[in-house]
């Protein structure tokens, strides 16, 4: 297939990207290499995926209409993971969030209908389930309690996918992500932070008291996961991307330790705004219906991270 992939110089996108390729499909990738964070990193990713001849890398912005529009014809299927990621940043700049999340969102699915390209699959988040206290989390629980603008970002981006389907008979999957981690992270990610930290012999930053709970999914996993929705494009869907099973923040943090051979110094901080105590996935669905299988645990997929990042970093 012929597969368009916003945010493809990102952290998921990247190894999407590279997954298909590897298969065999055509890819267009399609970023704006922002400075949200380090720019180098998108560059390097980039540079990986255009030694594949079946890939194309267009240098563009999804609130950039026309370009986008012109970039998309003739694909098979649109793969919409670029956004403005994160919790805290939105604090500060919540216009840049509206714009990204909802109005590039509004870009991409309006030229996915009328372009009558035949599936789109988005990015969501398990931030849409905010202040929800019932575990795990099930795709048909109620998620109109959001406690962060990110996550209300990717509840918006539901609706409106939902929206299309029932006016225009759009296909959409949206794909909602728990606390996705591993080689090639983003910088602003808690694991890249503690590494940082622990190497540079600065404290880490713990917040929550360290009593947090995540369920932290390996980036190869959710690839596989992002493909299988891309193959099955059903008309209609939400599904669960997670490990399935929920660690403490701590035991994240003995085995990141463990990898680098260093104990880190601790900080211990109050919760932050935005923040949730817990995520745990109920995966249920997305195995039933896309085959999904996630295989890492944090105890192979943490020391991946470190390779890469002394590698990468030269440390």
């Amino acid at each position: 297939m012929k597969i368009f992939i916003t945010g493809a110089a990102g952290f998921i996108g990247f190894h999407t990207a590279t997954l298909l390729l590897e298969r065999g499909d055509e890819v267009i990738g399609y970023d704006n290499f922002n400075e949200y964070y380090d720019k180098q990193l998108k560059e390097d990713r980039s540079a990986l995926l255009e030694k594949h001849e079946n890939f194309t890398m267009i240098r563009g912005d999804i609130l950039d209409r026309e370009k986008l529009k012109a970039s998309m014809a003739g694909v098979d299927r649109m793969c919409h993971l670029a956004a403005l990621a994160g919790v805290r940043y939105a604090f500060d700049h919540p216009d840049e969030y509206i714009d990204i999340n909802i109005k590039g969102f509004f870009n991409v699915i309006e030229e996915v209908r009328l372009q009558e390209i035949p599936g789109l699959i988005y990015a969501s988040s398990s931030s849409v389930y905010g202040g929800n206290t019932d575990f795990p989390s099930k795709e048909t629980d109620r998620v109109d309690n959001p406690v962060s603008l990110y996550g209300m970002n990717k509840r918006d981006n539901e609706l409106m996918a939902h929206t299309y389907h029932s006016l225009y008979g759009t296909k959409t999957t949206g794909l909602r992500f728990f606390t996705v981690y591993g080689p090639w992270g983003r910088p602003d990610m808690a694991l890249f932070l503690f590494t940082d930290w622990i190497m540079k012999d600065e404290p880490m930053t713990i917040f929550g008291q360290g009593k947090m709970q995540r369920d932290f999914t390996y980036v190869a996993d959710i690839a596989a996961g992002i493909v299988a929705s891309i193959d099955k494009n059903y008309d209609k869907e939400v599904f669960n991307l997670g490990c399935g099973k929920t660690e403490e923040l701590m035991d994240y943090i003995t085995t990141l330790e463990k990898a680098l051979g260093k104990e880190g110094k601790k900080e211990y901080l109050p919760m932050q705004a935005g923040d949730t105590v817990r995520s745990s996935a109920d995966i249920s669905h997305a195995k039933e219906k896309l085959g999904f299988d996630p295989k890492t645990k944090i105890s192979e997929g943490i020391p991946n991270f470190v390779e890469w990042y002394r590698d990468y970093y030269k440390v």
